[in-house]
């Protein structure tokens, strides 16, 4: 193929100027990222791509294309890592079409030559952005479930009794989270009172009712009695007027209550002591 044909006669002219190219390469990503990565590990990382790049463009390796995207998808995914921007991912790739064209400003019968390689490096540079992109969504996806596992705590609050505190907007895979945390919690402890504390909880509608009528449901079939707390009077407004029914569902005004309402029917008394 002609293309073939440039792209070799390109990279044995790129090879004798390696040391050049490299070198304003490094200067121009270096410029891109403003001093996130040192000088000495730039070089190193930008040399190992080029030898691929090489390798790729004389066509007589066959693996070489595929060492070629595995190193590209390792920077891309450390860059992810480490918080880099998608610019500044890019950059990585596309300067070097910039730093070469510098090289061949004055070579004009290289211009076939560097068409080939530029619309080589674009394909590039759209596999890294890609899978840049890829690894963001990722870490953003890790760290959402990890924000969503922290948010939704089990609590002991005494002996056979556990607690629930929701704080935020309740949705159906939070719910589903707060019900098999719950009900994990439920045997291994073995405890027999549950306590939802939607203190935190800024709305409930029709939807926030049947996610905590289901998680009672569940506790129930595990034997626990479920006690649901922390209903301010704008929501028990709202319950009303949205027609909901919470049933023989236990419910208590604040999460004392709703204690003293467990421990009662585990057969503790709540006193006050006397204060000599």
């Amino acid at each position: 193929m002609e293309m073939d044909n440039s792209l070799g006669r390109m990279a044995a002219y790129l090879r004798d100027h390696q040391d050049k190219v490299v070198g304003r390469w490094c200067e121009l990503v270096a410029a891109g990222i403003r001093g996130r990565s040192s000088a000495v590990e730039l070089r190193a990382e930008l040399e190992d791509l080029y030898t691929l790049v090489l390798r790729v463009m004389a066509g007589a390796d066959e693996q070489a294309a595929g060492e070629l995207r595995a190193a590209l998808d390792e920077m891309s995914r450390s860059r992810a890592r480490n918080g880099f921007t998608p610019r500044e991912t890019a950059l990585g790739v596309f300067s070097l079409k910039d730093a070469v064209y510098e090289l061949i400003a004055g070579e004009a019968d290289l211009i076939p030559e560097y068409l080939s390689f530029s619309r080589m490096i674009d394909d590039l540079g759209l596999h890294t952005f890609q899978t840049y992109a890829a690894a963001r969504e990722k870490i953003i996806a890790d760290q959402a479930a990890s924000m969503l596992e922290l948010s939704t705590p089990v609590v002991r609050l005494w002996d056979g009794i556990i607690a629930v505190p929701l704080v935020g907007t309740l949705d159906s895979a939070r719910t589903q989270l707060v019900t098999e945390k719950l009900l994990e919690t439920l045997v291994a402890t073995g405890a027999d009172h549950a306590v939802l504390d939607i203190t935190g909880v800024p709305t409930v509608d029709t939807e926030v009712a049947q996610h905590l009528l289901k998680t009672v449901s569940a506790a129930r079939l595990l034997g626990a009695e479920c006690i649901v707390c922390g209903i301010r009077p704008q929501v028990a407004q709202t319950i009303v007027s949205l027609g909901i029914e919470f049933g023989d569902i236990v419910t208590k005004a604040t999460l004392a209550d709703a204690l003293h309402y467990a421990l009662t029917r585990s057969g503790l008394k709540v006193t006050t002591a006397d204060r000599a």
